[in-house]
């Protein structure tokens, strides 16, 4: 998000189309330091051109001290020698004319990549602190988007900075399931690969009520064929410097995408049903997850609609997969409800047995969960994926998508 210090409002509006969508505009200097000190996460502040020179370069001055990976860029009306003089000594990284709207993106650009390099990071992306959470099913229909969204809203309730990635790219239902009409949608980080930063990020998601951010799949199915593997792995490395939580809602399929994600994620969320299909297709993903080298102690088996009667038992799922089942759901008529209502259950009512488990989840399996589970197992995972992908090639592909 940009700080924009704008007493004009007619300019600061003005100033959005610039600056993109994640822009917070404040009227004064301790407005916008009090905003930079409670936001560490802040490294950005845009200063128009009516706010006064002196008080601009005050500002300036103690964000030096206080806040030094704060970039400060300057909108002035006239530019002149002895102002830029004065705007440097002061601190002041960027000096631009007020009409200038192209140099100021630019400079703004400039601003945040410097930040990065200054916090320690000496590539284009970010410190990487943010926790991937990857929720996948190989099969269709047992609660993906369910499990995603909750997970995602619980985690936002006590503060966090959490995204939500659709990456069933082709028939995704996290902004119907929300209840929210996405303008951009992955299909637009596609032009920004290789260069995507903060701003451009910014400038796709899309908050919901709970505070959860969101980045939509693409309205139209054509459009998944036209996003790379890389773009999804470009994503998730930026979201996690600018992110606490960043939880990716999978398609029922190991295609290139979600491989990316699993390559990047901390906690793997799998579920199943009571039903044999189920069972069967989480079986093989435990293999595969195991022949392309994921660290199992980052796996989470969670059993959805786990008091239907229909045969099974818990402990018949248990026994398949070779691995107890860490958490379970039951079925409720509630969660569609909710769903069809564009809220989430796990906030909407907290004490629903389905959000208990949700809040049990998380806290036991999630926000607790050892970090750096992949530390010296880059090439182990590169290795194992080129054998997998070799199977598939040889027409043995383990999992096919069987329904919406």
């Amino acid at each position: 998000m940009t700080i924009l210090w704008e007493t004009d409002q007619g300019a600061a509006e003005n100033l959005r189309m610039a600056l993109g969508a994640k822009v917070l505009v404040v009227d004064s200097g301790p407005a916008a330091i009090r905003h930079l000190a409670d936001d560490q996460r802040e490294t950005l502040l845009v200063v128009g051109p009516d706010v006064d020179l002196t008080a601009a370069l005050t500002v300036t001055e103690q964000l030096r001290v206080d806040r030094s990976d704060v970039g400060v860029v300057l909108m002035r009306r006239r530019l002149d020698l002895t102002l830029l003089s004065h705007s440097l000594r002061s601190g002041v990284r960027e000096v631009v004319g007020a009409d200038d709207l192209a140099a100021l993106t630019e400079a703004c650009q400039r601003s945040v990549e410097l930040s990065r390099r200054l916090a320690g990071n000496g590539d284009s992306t970010s410190r990487g602190d943010g926790r991937v959470i990857t929720v996948f099913s190989a099969k269709g229909g047992v609660g993906k988007t369910t499990v995603s969204t909750n997970v995602a809203g619980e985690l936002a309730s006590d503060g966090s900075r959490v995204l939500l990635v659709d990456l069933d790219l082709a028939f995704g239902d996290v902004a119907i399931c929300l209840g929210i009409s996405p303008e951009r949608s992955m299909s637009d980080i596609v032009a920004m690969s290789g260069h995507l930063d903060q701003r451009g990020l910014d400038s796709v998601v899309v908050s919901h009520d709970s505070g959860v951010e969101v980045v939509c799949a693409p309205s139209s199915p054509a459009d998944a064929d036209h996003i790379p593997a890389a773009t999804v792995t470009e994503l998730l490395h930026v979201a996690k410097g600018l992110y606490d939580y960043i939880v990716v809602d999978t398609p029922p399929a190991f295609d290139e995408h979600v491989l990316a994600a699993f390559d990047m994620s901390d906690v793997s969320i799998l579920l199943a049903t009571l039903d044999v299909p189920a069972v069967k297709n989480l079986r093989l993903t435990l293999d595969t997850l195991d022949l392309l080298g994921h660290p199992r102690e980052s796996w989470v088996v969670v059993l959805n609609r786990a008091n239907s009667k229909v045969g099974l038992t818990i402990d018949d799922v248990a026994t398949a997969l070779h691995r107890p089942i860490a958490v379970q759901i039951a079925s409720s008529v509630s969660v569609p409800a909710a769903a069809n209502r564009g809220v989430l259950l796990v906030l909407d009512d907290p004490r629903h047995p389905v959000s208990n488990a949700i809040k049990t989840l998380v806290r036991d399996h999630v926000r607790v969960s050892s970090r750096n589970l992949r530390t010296g197992e880059t090439d182990t995972v590169a290795a194992r994926r080129s054998d997998y992908r070799d199977l598939a090639s040889a027409g043995r592909r383990f999992f096919r998508r069987s329904g919406a």
